[in-house]
């Protein structure tokens, strides 16, 4: 690799908006983030999973059937 054209790397924090903060190796300096890995309702276990019918099942809904 050619030195004098890397670019520098340097410790970097990770502020996310509920306030966790995470230190990695980056090229950019401090990043701000929305949803990290402590918030993110996929890896929280608060995913909404709302299972629906089909349209048969929507129909039979609607008009009482079944």
């Amino acid at each position: 690799m050619k030195k004098e054209i890397q670019p520098e790397y340097n410790t970097t924090t990770i502020t996310c908006a509920c306030g966790n903060v995470l230190e990695v190796g980056s090229t950019k300096k401090d990043l701000k983030v929305d949803v990290c890995s402590k918030c993110h309702p996929y890896w929280t276990g608060n995913l909404r999973k709302d299972t629906t019918g089909g349209r048969a099942d929507k129909f039979k809904k609607k008009y009482g059937i079944g």
